[in-house]
């Protein structure tokens, strides 16, 4: 238990991206300009967002596409840095926000596992000691040996939730992967996850899914305009963006 007795604390939140160029600003632009005004060119992807996160909760973030959601995630992953506010994570996190990141196309399924795995910071001993269970898990036994550029897209989905459901950090992030992949292997996949949550793992997960949302969130976070719309039991998010999205609101 960490002093604050939380597991995420986020603290008037902001970050701003260029429409004229991809990514962030860059280090230049960072350490040039330290005002809070949008310059030419710039919009706020998030503005004074603020929440906290307890141990073993299990957060949805829901909202339109635009609205911050998956950057909120990269932002607490540790991925993107904020413009303005604090993200503080106490403890690992295990991130599934991007399936092929970390992933190299000449190398084989085995070669990736091994890199991947120790990109998340497991030891050669953990990777060797869990590597047959997430070759089982994603069901690529005959395929160890395979360019990873030669999986499919659904091949490839299989090996990276395999390998991030294997960490043993205590944050667990999804981005959308639950909606890839055939019907069996997300079947798979959610009991996974009811059994990370069963062990008091805490849940940070952004989709579209009504369904997904319901059956895995206890509370929801309704990300509107750039901003915290609501932070309320997962029940009443979704009703409410159903509601203002039905009624041409959003």
């Amino acid at each position: 238990m960490t002093a604050s007795g939380l597991a995420i604390e986020v603290k008037d939140l902001g970050v701003r991206f260029r429409r004229n160029r991809r990514g962030r600003r860059n280090i230049k632009d960072l350490f040039a300009d330290s005002s809070r005004r949008s310059k030419p060119g710039e919009f706020w992807a998030l503005r004074d967002v603020s929440f906290n996160v307890e141990p073993g909760e299990s957060i949805g973030v829901v909202g339109r596409n635009g609205q911050g959601k998956s950057t909120l995630l990269k932002l607490v992953a540790g991925v993107l840095l904020p413009d303005e506010g604090t993200v503080t994570v106490h403890g690992g996190v295990a991130p599934l926000i991007e399936i092929t990141g970390g992933f190299v196309g000449d190398l084989t399924v085995r070669e990736n596992v091994r890199l991947t795995s120790g990109l998340h910071g497991m030891s050669k001993a953990e990777v060797s000691r869990r590597f047959d269970g997430i070759i089982d898990f994603a069901e690529l036994g005959d395929f160890v040996d395979t360019p990873y550029k030669h999986l499919s897209n659904g091949m490839k989905v299989r090996l990276a939730f395999s390998v991030v459901s294997q960490l043993e950090e205590p944050i667990l992030l999804v981005d959308e992967v639950l909606a890839v992949g055939d019907k069996a292997f997300r079947e798979k996949c959610y009991r996974r996850i009811d059994e990370l949550l069963a062990d008091g793992r805490t849940l940070f997960f952004v989709s579209h899914n009504e369904r997904d949302l319901r059956r895995f969130c206890t509370r929801g976070l309704y990300l509107d305009g750039h901003r915290l719309a609501l932070d309320a039991p997962i029940d009443d998010v979704l009703d409410r963006y159903n509601e203002q999205y039905n009624s041409g609101i959003s």
